[in-house]
C-alpha cells in the first residue's frame, strides 16, 4: 500500500475538467482513483484508473474497492462525469433523456452511495459535484431543460448531503461552471461562447481546478454552490 496523505476519486477523468482535476490533486500529493469509460492505464503509481460506465452501479463499487485496495482510504469524491445535450424541449429524444440521467444522476447517486460509508467510518470526507450555472437560469437563446433537471438536481442534492452529514465530518459542495473551453467545444466557437459571460471570455480548466481545490481547503464551507462563470449568474 502506498504512503499517501490523502486520496481523491475523480469521475469523468480521462479529459477536460476531470483530467485537470486529477492533475490538481496529484500536484498536492494526493493519491487518485480516476475513472471514465475510456480511461487508459496510468503510468503514475499513485493514480489508479478504472474504466467503466459511471451510470452502472457496478462501476462505483469497483472504483471504491480500487481506492481502498491501493490507498486504504477515501478523503474526497469529485463527481465530475456529465454530458450536455442542448436543444429545444420537444426535440429531445428518449435516448437523450435516458443518457443524461444515467450519466449525470445515476453516476452521482451510485458512486456517492458507495463512498459515504467509507467516509463515515473515517469520520471525515468531502463530496464535490461539478454542476453548471445554466442549472439556475433559463435562456431562450440556449434551451437546455435536461441540464437544468440534472445539474439543478445535483445542486439540491449537494445541499441535502451537506446538512445530513454536517455533524459527522462529511462536507458537500459544488462548483457551477459557465462555459469552459474543453474538448467538447470547438475553439472556432470561442468568441460566440465568450459573449454569454459578462467578463466576455470562456473559462479554462485551471479556473475550475482552482475552485475545486479552494473548496477542498475551505474546512468551514459546506452546502456551497460556487459559481465560476465569468459573472454569468450575477448578471442575470
Amino acid at each position: 500500500m502506498s504512503v499517501i496523505r490523502k486520496v481523491a476519486i475523480v469521475t469523468g477523468a480521462s479529459q477536460g475538467l476531470g483530467e485537470g482535476i486529477v492533475q490538481g490533486f496529484r500536484a498536492r500529493g494526493y493519491g487518485v482513483v480516476a475513472t471514465s469509460r475510456k480511461i487508459q492505464p496510468s503510468v503514475d503509481p499513485d493514480v489508479v484508473t478504472v474504466a467503466g460506465d459511471i451510470g452502472d452501479p457496478a462501476t462505483g463499487k469497483r472504483v471504491v474497492a480500487a481506492a481502498l485496495e491501493r490507498f486504504g482510504r477515501i478523503d474526497t469524491l469529485v463527481n465530475n462525469a456529465g454530458i450536455f445535450i442542448g436543444k429545444p424541449f420537444t426535440d429531445y429524444t428518449e435516448e437523450d433523456y435516458r443518457l443524461k440521467l444515467r450519466t449525470n444522476l445515476d453516476g452521482f447517486f451510485f458512486t456517492t452511495q458507495q463512498v459515504v460509508p467509507v467516509m463515515l467510518k473515517q469520520g471525515s470526507g468531502h463530496l464535490i459535484q461539478i454542476t453548471a450555472s445554466t442549472a439556475e437560469f433559463a435562456s431562450s437563446r440556449a434551451p437546455a431543460i435536461i441540464a437544468m433537471l440534472t445539474k439543478g438536481g445535483l445542486n439540491s442534492a449537494t445541499r441535502a448531503l451537506a446538512i445530513e452529514y454536517a455533524k459527522q465530518g462529511i462536507r458537500a459542495n459544488a462548483v457551477a461552471p459557465g462555459v469552459i473551453m474543453t474538448p467538447m467545444h470547438d475553439p472556432a466557437n470561442s468568441e460566440a461562447l465568450a459573449a454569454f459571460h459578462p467578463m466576455n471570455r470562456v473559462g479554462t480548466v485551471e479556473d475550475i481546478v482552482r475552485a475545486v481545490l479552494y473548496l477542498e481547503d475551505a474546512a468551514f464551507s459546506t452546502g456551497e454552490i460556487m459559481h465560476v462563470d465569468g459573472g454569468l449568474i450575477a448578471g442575470r
